[in-house]
Protein backbone atom coordinates (compact mmCIF):
# COMPACT_ATOMS: atom_id res chain seq x y z
CA UNK A 1 0.00 0.00 0.00
CA UNK A 2 0.57 3.37 -0.52
CA UNK A 3 -0.20 6.84 0.62
CA UNK A 4 -1.35 7.47 3.43
CA UNK A 5 -1.78 3.71 5.13
CA UNK A 6 0.93 1.99 6.40
CA UNK A 7 3.00 0.16 4.13
CA UNK A 8 3.69 -3.63 3.35
CA UNK A 9 7.17 -3.04 5.70
CA UNK A 10 5.85 -0.99 8.31
CA UNK A 11 2.39 -2.91 9.39
CA UNK A 12 0.90 -2.21 12.76
CA UNK A 13 2.66 -5.05 14.62
CA UNK A 14 6.20 -7.02 13.47
CA UNK A 15 6.44 -10.73 13.71
CA UNK A 16 7.63 -10.89 16.99
CA UNK A 17 4.56 -11.85 18.73
CA UNK A 18 3.39 -14.99 20.37
CA UNK A 19 -0.18 -15.48 19.63
CA UNK A 20 -1.37 -18.89 18.76
CA UNK A 21 -0.32 -20.78 15.70
CA UNK A 22 -3.67 -19.95 12.95
CA UNK A 23 -5.27 -16.91 15.83
CA UNK A 24 -8.13 -14.73 13.55
CA UNK A 25 -7.07 -12.56 15.63
CA UNK A 26 -3.81 -12.08 14.23
CA UNK A 27 -4.94 -11.89 11.17
CA UNK A 28 -7.08 -9.40 11.85
CA UNK A 29 -4.88 -7.25 12.79
CA UNK A 30 -2.40 -7.94 9.68
CA UNK A 31 -5.27 -6.86 7.41
CA UNK A 32 -6.44 -3.92 9.26
CA UNK A 33 -3.17 -2.80 9.00
CA UNK A 34 -3.89 -2.62 5.15
CA UNK A 35 -6.24 -0.09 5.35
CA UNK A 36 -4.94 1.58 8.28
CA UNK A 37 -3.61 5.47 8.00
CA UNK A 38 0.06 5.96 8.74
CA UNK A 39 -0.31 8.36 12.21
CA UNK A 40 -2.60 6.58 14.24
CA UNK A 41 -2.75 5.46 18.02
CA UNK A 42 -4.12 2.65 19.71
CA UNK A 43 -6.36 2.12 22.34
CA UNK A 44 -6.43 -1.67 23.38
CA UNK A 45 -7.81 -3.25 26.47
CA UNK A 46 -6.26 -6.19 28.01
CA UNK A 47 -6.76 -9.32 26.08
CA UNK A 48 -5.20 -11.82 23.91
CA UNK A 49 -3.89 -8.62 21.28
CA UNK A 50 -2.14 -7.05 24.43
CA UNK A 51 -0.73 -10.12 26.29
CA UNK A 52 0.83 -11.78 22.99
CA UNK A 53 2.25 -8.31 21.42
CA UNK A 54 3.32 -6.33 24.74
CA UNK A 55 5.19 -8.78 27.32
CA UNK A 56 7.13 -6.65 29.34
CA UNK A 57 10.05 -6.08 28.30
CA UNK A 58 9.29 -6.37 24.38
CA UNK A 59 6.70 -4.46 22.16
CA UNK A 60 5.68 -5.88 18.50
CA UNK A 61 3.66 -2.64 17.85
CA UNK A 62 5.09 -0.39 15.19
CA UNK A 63 2.68 2.54 16.31
CA UNK A 64 1.83 4.04 19.50
CA UNK A 65 -0.03 1.56 21.74
CA UNK A 66 -1.77 2.53 25.28
CA UNK A 67 -2.64 -0.76 26.69
CA UNK A 68 -5.57 0.25 28.92
CA UNK A 69 -7.60 -2.10 31.69
CA UNK A 70 -10.17 -4.45 30.22
CA UNK A 71 -13.30 -2.37 30.26
CA UNK A 72 -11.67 0.95 29.24
CA UNK A 73 -10.95 0.92 25.73
CA UNK A 74 -13.32 3.47 24.50
CA UNK A 75 -12.92 5.90 27.12
CA UNK A 76 -9.16 5.71 26.77
CA UNK A 77 -9.20 7.03 23.06
CA UNK A 78 -12.27 9.14 23.80
CA UNK A 79 -9.46 10.89 25.86
CA UNK A 80 -6.97 10.48 23.58
CA UNK A 81 -8.77 11.83 20.49
CA UNK A 82 -9.84 15.15 23.13
CA UNK A 83 -6.38 15.89 23.39
CA UNK A 84 -5.93 15.52 19.75
CA UNK A 85 -8.07 17.79 19.25
CA UNK A 86 -6.85 20.37 22.22
CA UNK A 87 -3.03 20.34 20.44
CA UNK A 88 -4.19 20.65 17.18
CA UNK A 89 -2.73 17.28 15.51
CA UNK A 90 -4.57 15.20 12.72
CA UNK A 91 -3.83 12.08 14.12
CA UNK A 92 -6.33 9.51 14.03
CA UNK A 93 -7.47 7.05 17.14
CA UNK A 94 -8.16 3.45 17.10
CA UNK A 95 -9.69 1.39 20.00
CA UNK A 96 -9.47 -2.47 19.79
CA UNK A 97 -10.51 -4.69 21.93
CA UNK A 98 -12.55 -8.80 21.49
CA UNK A 99 -15.76 -9.46 22.26
CA UNK A 100 -15.37 -9.49 26.37
CA UNK A 101 -13.71 -6.21 26.36
CA UNK A 102 -16.66 -5.10 23.62
CA UNK A 103 -19.85 -7.04 24.25
CA UNK A 104 -19.75 -7.17 27.89
CA UNK A 105 -17.71 -5.51 30.10
CA UNK A 106 -16.48 -2.61 27.65
CA UNK A 107 -20.10 -1.71 26.58
CA UNK A 108 -21.21 1.23 28.78
CA UNK A 109 -17.78 2.62 27.59
CA UNK A 110 -18.07 2.28 23.96
CA UNK A 111 -21.80 3.39 24.45
CA UNK A 112 -20.52 6.36 26.13
CA UNK A 113 -17.95 7.29 23.24
CA UNK A 114 -20.00 6.62 20.30
CA UNK A 115 -23.18 8.57 21.93
CA UNK A 116 -20.53 11.55 22.21
CA UNK A 117 -19.74 11.37 18.81
CA UNK A 118 -15.66 10.87 19.27
CA UNK A 119 -13.69 10.74 16.16
CA UNK A 120 -12.37 7.22 16.64
CA UNK A 121 -12.96 3.90 14.98
CA UNK A 122 -13.32 0.83 17.44
CA UNK A 123 -12.76 -2.72 15.97
CA UNK A 124 -14.33 -5.93 18.07
CA UNK A 125 -11.76 -8.86 17.17
CA UNK A 126 -14.24 -11.40 17.85
CA UNK A 127 -13.26 -15.08 18.97
CA UNK A 128 -16.64 -15.35 20.77
CA UNK A 129 -14.80 -15.97 24.39
CA UNK A 130 -12.41 -14.81 26.90
CA UNK A 131 -9.85 -16.64 25.02
CA UNK A 132 -7.21 -14.74 27.05
CA UNK A 133 -8.45 -15.75 30.54
CA UNK A 134 -9.68 -19.54 29.72
CA UNK A 135 -12.66 -19.56 27.13
CA UNK A 136 -15.21 -18.77 29.44
CA UNK A 137 -18.72 -17.47 28.21
CA UNK A 138 -19.36 -13.76 26.66
CA UNK A 139 -22.38 -11.88 25.23
CA UNK A 140 -20.54 -12.91 21.95
CA UNK A 141 -20.71 -16.71 22.53
CA UNK A 142 -23.33 -18.39 19.86
CA UNK A 143 -25.93 -20.54 21.27
CA UNK A 144 -24.90 -24.47 21.98
CA UNK A 145 -21.04 -23.70 22.23
CA UNK A 146 -19.26 -25.38 25.18
CA UNK A 147 -16.97 -22.86 27.44
CA UNK A 148 -15.28 -23.07 30.93
CA UNK A 149 -18.37 -21.60 32.52
CA UNK A 150 -21.21 -22.82 30.39
CA UNK A 151 -19.97 -26.47 30.48
CA UNK A 152 -21.55 -29.56 28.74
CA UNK A 153 -23.33 -31.89 30.48
CA UNK A 154 -27.06 -33.68 31.77
CA UNK A 155 -28.58 -30.35 31.89
CA UNK A 156 -26.67 -28.29 29.84
CA UNK A 157 -26.02 -27.70 26.18
CA UNK A 158 -23.56 -24.84 26.30
CA UNK A 159 -24.58 -21.66 26.34
CA UNK A 160 -28.20 -21.03 26.17
CA UNK A 161 -28.50 -17.67 25.01
CA UNK A 162 -27.68 -16.39 21.32
CA UNK A 163 -25.36 -14.07 20.44
CA UNK A 164 -25.55 -10.30 21.24
CA UNK A 165 -26.29 -8.46 18.24
CA UNK A 166 -23.67 -6.07 19.04
CA UNK A 167 -23.09 -4.24 15.26
CA UNK A 168 -26.72 -3.79 15.22
CA UNK A 169 -26.49 -1.84 18.83
CA UNK A 170 -23.78 0.38 17.93
CA UNK A 171 -25.44 1.37 14.91
CA UNK A 172 -28.59 2.09 17.06
CA UNK A 173 -26.23 4.84 18.25
CA UNK A 174 -27.06 6.42 14.95
CA UNK A 175 -23.40 6.86 13.68
CA UNK A 176 -21.84 6.91 10.54
CA UNK A 177 -20.24 3.69 9.63
CA UNK A 178 -20.68 -0.24 11.02
CA UNK A 179 -20.13 -2.95 9.55
CA UNK A 180 -18.96 -6.74 9.92
CA UNK A 181 -16.08 -8.61 8.41
CA UNK A 182 -14.69 -11.81 8.13
CA UNK A 183 -10.87 -12.56 8.18
CA UNK A 184 -11.63 -15.05 5.43
CA UNK A 185 -12.79 -11.84 2.75
CA UNK A 186 -9.73 -9.72 2.91
CA UNK A 187 -10.60 -7.16 0.39
CA UNK A 188 -13.95 -7.17 2.05
CA UNK A 189 -12.33 -6.46 5.39
CA UNK A 190 -9.90 -4.11 4.39
CA UNK A 191 -12.58 -1.92 2.25
CA UNK A 192 -14.53 -1.58 5.47
CA UNK A 193 -11.70 -0.56 8.15
CA UNK A 194 -10.72 2.36 5.10
CA UNK A 195 -14.32 3.52 5.01
CA UNK A 196 -14.30 3.10 9.04
CA UNK A 197 -11.14 5.54 9.07
CA UNK A 198 -13.18 8.09 6.91
CA UNK A 199 -16.85 8.05 8.91
CA UNK A 200 -16.14 8.57 12.38
CA UNK A 201 -17.44 7.67 15.11
CA UNK A 202 -17.23 4.00 13.73
CA UNK A 203 -17.49 0.62 14.66
CA UNK A 204 -16.08 -2.65 13.05
CA UNK A 205 -17.45 -6.10 13.75
CA UNK A 206 -14.77 -8.78 12.88
CA UNK A 207 -14.99 -12.48 13.05
CA UNK A 208 -11.86 -14.44 14.22
CA UNK A 209 -11.95 -18.09 14.80
CA UNK A 210 -9.68 -19.17 17.89
CA UNK A 211 -8.19 -22.87 17.11
CA UNK A 212 -7.56 -23.05 21.34
CA UNK A 213 -11.45 -21.99 22.56
CA UNK A 214 -13.30 -23.40 19.32
CA UNK A 215 -11.43 -26.71 19.35
CA UNK A 216 -9.86 -27.39 15.40
CA UNK A 217 -6.83 -27.44 13.88
CA UNK A 218 -4.82 -24.40 13.63
CA UNK A 219 -4.62 -24.84 9.65
CA UNK A 220 -8.40 -24.75 9.90
CA UNK A 221 -8.43 -20.93 10.75
CA UNK A 222 -9.86 -19.60 7.17
CA UNK A 223 -12.00 -22.49 6.12
CA UNK A 224 -14.04 -22.26 9.69
CA UNK A 225 -13.66 -18.15 8.72
CA UNK A 226 -15.53 -18.70 5.16
CA UNK A 227 -18.18 -21.30 6.58
CA UNK A 228 -19.77 -19.26 8.13
CA UNK A 229 -20.04 -16.55 5.82
CA UNK A 230 -21.66 -19.42 3.32
CA UNK A 231 -23.96 -20.88 5.78
CA UNK A 232 -25.56 -17.77 7.16
CA UNK A 233 -23.80 -17.73 10.56
CA UNK A 234 -22.00 -14.98 10.30
CA UNK A 235 -23.67 -12.13 8.01
CA UNK A 236 -21.44 -9.35 6.18
CA UNK A 237 -22.86 -5.82 5.53
CA UNK A 238 -22.50 -2.49 6.70
CA UNK A 239 -24.18 0.51 7.65
CA UNK A 240 -23.28 3.86 5.86
CA UNK A 241 -25.10 6.95 6.84
CA UNK A 242 -28.05 4.78 8.26
CA UNK A 243 -28.40 2.63 5.15
CA UNK A 244 -27.64 -1.09 5.27
CA UNK A 245 -25.78 -2.95 2.65
CA UNK A 246 -25.24 -6.91 2.27
CA UNK A 247 -21.51 -6.83 1.06
CA UNK A 248 -21.48 -10.68 0.40
CA UNK A 249 -24.54 -12.99 -0.12
CA UNK A 250 -24.98 -16.14 0.88
CA UNK A 251 -28.18 -17.33 -1.65
CA UNK A 252 -27.35 -21.00 -1.34
CA UNK A 253 -26.73 -21.13 2.04
CA UNK A 254 -25.03 -24.64 3.14
CA UNK A 255 -26.26 -26.17 6.06
CA UNK A 256 -25.26 -24.74 9.46
CA UNK A 257 -24.35 -28.53 10.29
CA UNK A 258 -21.21 -28.08 8.29
CA UNK A 259 -19.63 -24.99 10.13
CA UNK A 260 -20.81 -26.51 13.75
CA UNK A 261 -19.28 -29.85 12.50
CA UNK A 262 -15.42 -28.56 12.27
CA UNK A 263 -15.61 -27.42 15.99
CA UNK A 264 -14.70 -29.10 19.09
CA UNK A 265 -17.09 -26.48 20.87
CA UNK A 266 -20.41 -27.77 19.44
CA UNK A 267 -19.82 -31.93 19.01
CA UNK A 268 -22.07 -32.44 21.84
CA UNK A 269 -25.44 -30.78 19.51
CA UNK A 270 -28.05 -33.13 19.45
CA UNK A 271 -30.04 -33.14 16.03
CA UNK A 272 -33.09 -30.81 17.48
CA UNK A 273 -29.47 -28.10 19.06
CA UNK A 274 -28.72 -27.69 15.32
CA UNK A 275 -32.15 -27.65 14.28
CA UNK A 276 -32.55 -24.49 16.45
CA UNK A 277 -29.62 -22.97 15.45
CA UNK A 278 -30.15 -23.18 11.76
CA UNK A 279 -33.90 -21.97 12.00
CA UNK A 280 -32.28 -19.16 13.77
CA UNK A 281 -29.72 -18.41 11.29
CA UNK A 282 -32.16 -18.46 8.44
CA UNK A 283 -34.53 -15.80 10.34
CA UNK A 284 -31.63 -13.45 11.21
CA UNK A 285 -30.53 -13.51 7.37
CA UNK A 286 -33.83 -13.57 6.30
CA UNK A 287 -34.23 -10.47 8.65
CA UNK A 288 -31.48 -8.14 7.64
CA UNK A 289 -32.20 -8.94 3.87
CA UNK A 290 -35.55 -6.85 4.80
CA UNK A 291 -33.65 -4.68 6.56
CA UNK A 292 -31.58 -3.99 3.53
CA UNK A 293 -34.69 -3.98 1.07
CA UNK A 294 -36.37 -0.96 3.08
CA UNK A 295 -33.34 1.12 2.33
CA UNK A 296 -33.12 2.37 6.01
CA UNK A 297 -32.07 1.47 9.41
CA UNK A 298 -32.16 4.89 11.16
Amino acid sequence: MTGDTVSEEKKLISPGHSMCSGCGVAIAVNLISRACPKDVIVSSATGCLEVTTTAYPLNAWNAPFIHCAFETASSVASGIEAAIKKIGKKWKVMAIAGDGGTFDIGFQALSGMLERGHNITQICIDNECYANTGVQRSGATPYGAWTTTSPVGEFSIGKDKQKKPIAEIAAAHKIPYVATASIAYPPDLITKVKKAFEKQPSFVHIHCPCPTGWKFDSSNTINIARKAVETGMWVLYEIEDGRMRITRRAPERVPVKEYLELQGRFKHLKPEHVKIIQEYSDSEYNRLEKIEKSGIVY
